[in-house]
């Protein structure tokens, strides 16, 4: 085992959304375009070198289907901060994040978590930047992100240590050796997402203000 803390991070939502694949694109470096479901949990031990030491994830990746719910608690046990995905191309799966929260919050309590919406690489995005909202509600942060195109893949794993380790200042001092993508994000498009995803946050922001609430919205 590494040295440095380690931690064990819940990787949840709906099945076929691309959790395995994300967490084999940081272990393998490779994208696998055959969808396998997952048969209760996977886990796998992500290691990233930062400018505090190496911190390494130990990292539960749940399966989605309705069928494994009843043992789910028992994956759920003792973890430390969690990533919620869904896929953007698939407005169901984002509706389902919540409830995917709300589980681990109930067996967890209220550990650092972060939303993520795969698959920014495809062009029939049905999650629109003003459609997500629940990560205000909850002060969690948020990214598009695609493991086929290697974007942003390292920003879930760096927001959560930095939390975990009580210091903005830490970054990561290595990128993960990632193969060449198999597909590549419109940055035009990734500029507009960006900007409507501040613009809404900021909305978020002012209304709190105006309105006197503890709880961004």
């Amino acid at each position: 085992m590494a040295g440095g803390p380690h931690f064990k991070l819940l990787l949840v939502g709906d099945g076929c959304v691309g959790k395995t694949t994300f967490c084999k694109r940081h272990l393998t470096g490779e994208f696998e375009t055959r969808y396998n479901a997952t048969i209760g949990a996977e886990i796998h031990f992500l290691l990233f070198q930062t400018n505090l030491g190496p911190v390494q994830f130990e990292v539960w990746d749940t399966a989605g289907q309705d069928k494994f719910s009843a043992v789910r608690e028992g994956y759920f046990a003792g973890g430390e901060c969690c990533i919620v995905m869904f896929d953007l191309t698939n407005r169901s799966t984002y509706n389902h994040s919540a409830l995917w929260h709300q589980e681990v919050t109930r067996y967890c309590g209220n550990i650092p978590s972060v939303l993520c919406g795969n698959k920014v690489d495809l062009p029939a995005r049905e999650v629109k930047p003003k459609h997500i909202d629940y990560h205000k509600k909850k002060k969690m942060s948020y990214y598009d992100i695609s493991a086929k195109s290697n974007f942003n893949m390292e920003k879930p794993f760096l927001a959560l240590a930095r939390v975990l380790a009580n210091d903005n200042n830490l970054q990561f001092i290595a990128t993960p050796a990632l193969a060449p993508p198999e597909a590549f994000v419109d940055f035009n498009l990734i500029r507009q997402y960006e900007f409507e995803l501040a613009t809404y946050a900021k909305m978020a922001v002012e209304t709190e203000i105006r309105d006197g609430d503890d709880e961004v919205f």
